[in-house]
């Protein structure tokens, strides 16, 4: 019986273990431009920057449009260790401009279905209350 409950557990939460399709995987340890990738409507960057060092480390990641080279925007920097996702909600043919000092990163692109989207979305801080302190 134990093993029922177990296996239809397990049916249970699998969609929401591949919530994305893996469309492109790149890591490395140096600065680089990543091949191009293509994804037709929302996706998530899902990143990880390791090093040996608990400082010095810094990873920068600029989104930059491949059909025209044209610059899209930061998408992250940090001087930390640790990971990460962000949300894209427009798709595209795109590149990621990958700067690192002392790291080992590996990024990952996923496409996510609209319905998947408000997961990963933000939630909002609560309202304030007036005249409550916090």
């Amino acid at each position: 019986m134990r093993v029922l409950i177990a296996a239809a557990i397990l049916l249970l939460l699998q969609p929401l273990a591949n919530a994305g399709e893996l469309v492109r995987e790149f890591s490395g340890s140096k600065s680089t431009t990543t091949q191009a990738f293509e994804v037709d409507g929302a996706w998530l960057l899902d990143w990880r920057l390791d090093a040996d060092y608990e400082s010095l480390v810094a990873l920068d990641i600029t989104l930059i449009d491949a059909s025209t080279g044209a610059h899209v925007g930061r998408v992250l920097h940090t001087k930390r260790k640790g990971n990460g996702l962000k949300l894209f909600k427009q798709g595209g043919r795109y590149q990621l401009r990958i700067s690192t000092t002392l790291g080992r990163w590996r990024i990952k692109i996923q496409s996510i279905s609209d319905d998947e989207i408000e997961r990963y979305t933000p939630r909002r801080p609560p309202e304030p209350v007036p005249g409550l302190i916090r």
